[in-house]
């Protein structure tokens, strides 16, 4: 959030879900004051000329249709470590993408997206469906035992205070025990947190009948969320990918919620840090 160049990072592939991703870009753009580049990817270098061309079309195009100002970049590569290495690049604030959902075989289904997101120090923000409306005012914020949460809580505080966001805390039902201790810890850690900002929230305690990621998509249903911030698994395995780390049933949430995904860092002591 200490970004100065304030630049919103858009993967773009011609799709409609592209298309998603940069409507909802237009949003955050609006509410910080960003600028938009729209990242596309080829295979070949041989490939990047015509690409160029067909991207400086889409671009004054949409440019035109949008009254707003687009700048792009066309990169051989693959998608898996181009679009990080852009945004990195570019100091980008976020990384928009669209996602084709948990199955088919489509270029970015929730597990590709989840490979995609992975070892990026700069968040992204995962759409399947065009905004609902033109502010995410109500963000769900799991809570749980890990000790990785902490920079969640500094873009709970982004989303609040640009959005005027409500955090909608939810945490998982467990017996007693360490984990729970350890949840409560955090979830005492991140109350601190967002009252010491001025951060309106509350907190929900899920009915512990199912997997927390998944009570974490229906209680985002029920309160009709605008948008799900998590956190991704550290060191996450090829075994998690294949068989489905929990993030990417939450990034291909049956009712289409915008997913924000931020990725463990190490080096955010300034930040504080959970249990």
């Amino acid at each position: 959030m200490e970004n100065t160049n304030r630049s919103l990072l858009v993967a773009w592939d011609f799709s409609p879900v592209a298309e998603y991703a940069l409507e909802h870009a237009f949003i955050f753009a609006e509410n910080v004051n960003a600028s938009i580049v729209l990242a596309h990817i080829v295979k070949k270098e041989s490939q990047i000329s015509e690409a160029t061309v067909k991207m400086t079309e889409t671009v004054d195009k949409l440019s035109k249709d949008n009254n707003s100002k687009l700048d792009f970049v066309v990169r051989e590569g693959s998608i898996f470590t181009a679009i990080n290495d852009i945004a990195k690049e570019m100091n980008s604030m976020l990384v928009l993408m669209g996602t084709h959902g948990i199955k088919g075989m489509q270029k970015l289904t929730g597990s590709w997206a989840l490979k995609v997101i992975i070892g990026s120090r700069i968040p992204f923000v995962v759409v399947q469906a065009p905004p609902v409306q033109k502010k995410y005012s109500s963000v769900v914020l799991p809570v749980d035992f890990k000790k990785e949460n902490k920079e969640k809580l500094s873009w709970a505080e982004f989303l609040g205070k640009f959005f005027k966001a409500k955090m909608r805390v939810i945490t998982p039902k467990m017996p007693e025990g360490q984990m729970l201790q350890r949840t409560k810890a955090n979830l005492v850690f991140a109350k601190k947190y967002l009252e010491n900002r001025g951060i309106d929230y509350e907190i929900d305690t899920a009915n512990g009948g199912n997997d927390f990621a998944m009570e974490t998509i229906e209680f985002a249903k029920k309160i009709d969320a605008d948008i799900i911030l998590i956190m991704t698994t550290k060191n996450i395995s090829f075994q998690d990918y294949m068989l489905g780390a929990h993030e990417q049933f939450v990034i291909a949430n049956s009712a289409n919620i915008p997913v924000m995904c931020v990725n463990p860092r190490t080096d955010l002591a300034k930040y504080g840090s959970f249990y």
